[in-house]
């Protein structure tokens, strides 16, 4: 993985120096980012390790990890596991550890792909936001907003889209483009420059709900690869 550095001229980033900050800064003048950069001591490959093979998408709860046979190191990587679900919780939030292996992809023939892999932002019908961090192996990317467009929004695709749904470009349409998530993913226009979120750092990202003050910020999930080792990814 390349090394991790945020976008020095980006704005809508803004870095954070502690959990509390992360948790209080509102998303405002145009920041729709939050970033708590972190360098977690611990050996988390051996906790990926440990954890052995899995599904493409497996939860891991406190007692799993509580009983690996792993190193010291190991032992401070998954102190430093809990205790970021810890301080998600005390916040009302639902913090969710996975080991990914892999996942599904959207294999149908439409025209907007609309699995992890697409650009995309998260949605929500009340005010809400997205909590995520990579421990081990590659991290979420990111995409500035001025480099993108909605897939939609490009002509050819919305024509094809057009002809799927049957109808006129209308209220009933755009109910269906948002009903299928068409609507929340994104191509890079030329020469954008994505950049990736990095391991161990906190991140606080703004979703797309009704009356947000920024627009979402839009990511996606890494691409994986044969051979490559599973991600420790918190969510929330």
């Amino acid at each position: 993985m390349m090394p991790f550095t945020l976008p020095a001229d980006y704005p809508r980033i803004q870095r954070v120096n502690s959990f509390q900050e992360l948790a209080t800064t509102r998303f405002a003048n145009g920041v729709n980012a939050l970033c708590w950069e972190r360098q977690l001591a611990g050996d988390f490959g051996e906790v990926v390790e440990r954890l052995g093979p899995g599904e493409a998408i497996t939860a891991i709860d406190g007692d799993r990890l509580l009983a690996l046979p792993v190193s010291a190191a190991g032992r401070v990587a998954i102190a430093h596991l809990l205790a970021d679900q810890q301080l998600l919780r005390e916040r009302n939030l639902d913090p969710a550890l996975n080991c990914i292996h892999g996942y599904p992809r959207d294999e149908t023939s439409e025209p907007v792909a609309t699995d992890v892999f697409s650009f995309h932002a998260d949605s929500a019908t009340v005010e809400t936001d997205t909590w995520l961090c990579t421990y081990y192996g590659p991290s979420s990317e990111g995409l500035r907003n001025e480099e993108a467009r909605r897939r939609i929004d490009a002509p050819a695709t919305r024509a094809e889209l057009l002809r799927n749904f049957g109808g006129e470009d209308d209220e009933a349409f755009h109910a269906y483009l948002s009903e299928y998530c068409y609507d929340l993913h994104y191509e890079p226009l030329p020469g954008a420059q994505p950049f990736i979120f990095g391991r161990g750092n906190l991140w606080r990202i703004s979703v797309a709900w009704p009356g947000s003050p920024v627009p979402p910020c839009i990511h996606r999930a890494p691409e994986t690869f044969p051979g490559q080792p599973p991600r420790l990814l918190l969510i929330s």
